[in-house]
């Protein structure tokens, strides 16, 4: 038996099928389960991640919203809970505006450490009129600058960059915060009012998804599938077939908005 579970956005669906179990079922064959070492893992947990926000991306944010970097004056260095102090401001001042505005803030955002060891913001809002005129009212530390996002590959690179592992050049510098602070540092934060994208699942058979994989998936009414984004094999650590891809709307594509 196997699971088929669809991931619905506004522009996009993404499809995995994928065995629904871990210990084998009556009549499926499978390779040799093997037990994946610790880095494998480690990188399976990111590429985890990665899918996790991309999909949170595409369910609340659309092309032509704003990529926001906060920055301090040169030579800025505030403490972690200082920063997350000036942040929480801003996004309450940013909100009332919004409020204002007859609209809701949504934001997603994550703190950075700089060359220098200065403590920068990354962070995804959704777009209003005359919003660049609120970020330059609202944040009073430095300089905002903002980009519109596009939504090549389904936000594929700006989600792995907002949950990405520090670089090795800025592993010195974390450890120069405690504890507490290197976590704040490591992770992202999100308003609460944000879609949490869950599947919708349906049950398969094998020999439905046997012949999914040797003779191509079909797309829904109304769509096509990128052929790039399919991917199909065996799992290695549980010896299973499964098969993953994204279908477009008709006259939208992985890198329209």
């Amino acid at each position: 038996m196997y699971w088929k579970d669809i991931w619905e956005f506004p522009s996009s669906n993404e499809i995995e099928y994928k065995f629904a179990g871990k210990y084998g079922a009556k009549g499926e064959k499978r390779l040799k389960r093997i037990k994946p070492t610790p880095d494998q893992i480690k990188k399976q947990n990111q590429a985890n991640k990665e899918k996790r926000m991309r999909r949170l991306i595409k369910a609340n944010f659309r092309a032509n919203d704003i990529w926001l970097t906060l920055k301090y004056e040169k030579g800025t260095r505030k403490p972690v809970k200082e920063v997350q102090k000036d942040l929480q401001r801003f996004l309450r001042s940013l909100r009332n505006g919004y409020k204002k505005r007859g609209a809701e803030l949504k934001y997603i955002y994550r703190m950075e450490i700089g060359k220098q060891g200065g403590i920068h913001i990354h962070s995804i809002i959704n777009r209003i009129q005359d919003v660049d005129l609120l970020i330059q009212d609202k944040w009073k530390h430095g300089r905002a600058s903002y980009e519109a996002m596009y939504e090549s590959g389904g936000f594929e690179r700006l989600a792995n960059y907002i949950v990405k592992p520090p670089p090795d050049e800025m592993k010195g510098q974390l450890s120069l915060f405690d504890l507490s602070d290197r976590r704040e540092l490591l992770k992202y934060s999100s308003s609460r009012n944000l879609i949490r994208p869950k599947p919708k699942r349906k049950v398969y058979m094998r020999s439905t998804v046997r012949r999914i994989i040797e003779n191509g998936a079909t797309p829904s009414r109304g769509f096509y599938i990128d052929k790039d984004s399919i991917v199909a094999g065996i799992n290695k650590y549980n010896g299973y077939a499964y098969i993953h891809y994204t279908e477009y709307r008709l006259g939208k594509g992985a890198d329209d908005g």
